[in-house]
């Protein structure tokens, strides 16, 4: 046996180092790998009782222009770093539609005379005060009637949208005329005989024999529908005798002159006359 060999370690010692060091950095390896594995799931898993903050969605923000320096303008001045965040104009409301203009109208009948029978181109509609819907624009034929009142009858224009006729029973009306002849004691004339809230008056021609007499100032007026004549007499002044030539006529103008004196009589009021 050599010194060497009484130097060098046994084979049996050297392999058992080798194999604890071995054992020992499987050890420490395995050590590095669960400290990894679990520092990686702590950062992954959330902590109880929060919940991820939502990713704020990008906002459109207005763009940034350039601040002009006081004295300067835009056009001249260099560039600086004072910028300005200028706000968007608000849109501006949509203006609502108009609504769509009416193309029938409305006609409302008022009467001082409650209930009064109202009637449309011969079509009873009801008892005044009424409103009638749906009426086509134009002209139609409105009458009115009253118990003790001489009928309402005229042509209304209707146009689209509200309308309105207000009829006056209690209101004395009158304006009739009549083409008449004056017979005199000699010849006669020609002309119109005419009646109104003023009175009765004598349109012709002659002169002479022309006149204007208040209601008050009438002595006799009186009809002979068989003969067809009217007679006129002034209380203290002349007699007039007038002949028509229809009976009707003759008899309808009386009747109206007649039916106005008495109501102006019984304190009627006239109707308000209409602007000339």
């Amino acid at each position: 046996m050599s010194l060497m060999d009484d130097l060098e370690p046994p084979r049996s010692s050297r392999r058992t180092v080798i194999a604890g060091l071995l054992l020992a950095a499987i050890v420490i390896g395995s050590l590095l790998g669960v400290w990894t594995l679990s520092r990686t799931a702590q950062v992954g898993t959330k902590a109880p009782g929060t919940s991820p903050l939502p990713q704020q969605a990008a906002r459109e923000e207005p763009p940034l222009t350039p601040q002009a320096p006081p004295g300067g303008s835009e056009a001249t001045t260099a560039p600086s770093s004072s910028w300005v965040r200028r706000a968007r104009p608000k849109p501006a409301a949509a203006a609502e539609p108009a609504p769509p203009a009416p193309v029938v109208g409305t006609l409302t009948i008022e009467s001082d005379v409650a209930g009064a029978m109202v009637f449309l181109n011969r079509e009873f509609k009801g008892n005044a005060p009424v409103t009638i819907e749906a009426v086509a624009p134009g002209s139609h034929r409105l009458n009115v009637s009253a118990e003790g009142y001489e009928g309402y009858s005229d042509a209304v224009d209707v146009v689209a949208g509200p309308n309105r006729v207000a009829v006056r029973f209690k209101e004395v009306k009158l304006n009739v005329a009549i083409l008449v002849v004056h017979k005199h004691t000699i010849g006669s004339c020609k002309g119109r005989l005419v009646a109104d809230l003023e009175g009765l008056r004598y349109e012709t021609p002659n002169k002479n024999d022309a006149f204007l007499l208040k209601f008050s100032e009438l002595d006799v007026f009186e009809g002979d529908y068989l003969k067809k004549t009217l007679r006129v007499k002034q209380k203290g002044g002349r007699s007039y005798t007038f002949t028509g030539d229809n009976a009707d006529a003759l008899f309808v103008f009386h009747k109206n002159v007649q039916n106005a004196r008495e109501r102006l009589a019984k304190g009627d009021p006239p109707a308000a006359s209409k602007p000339k």
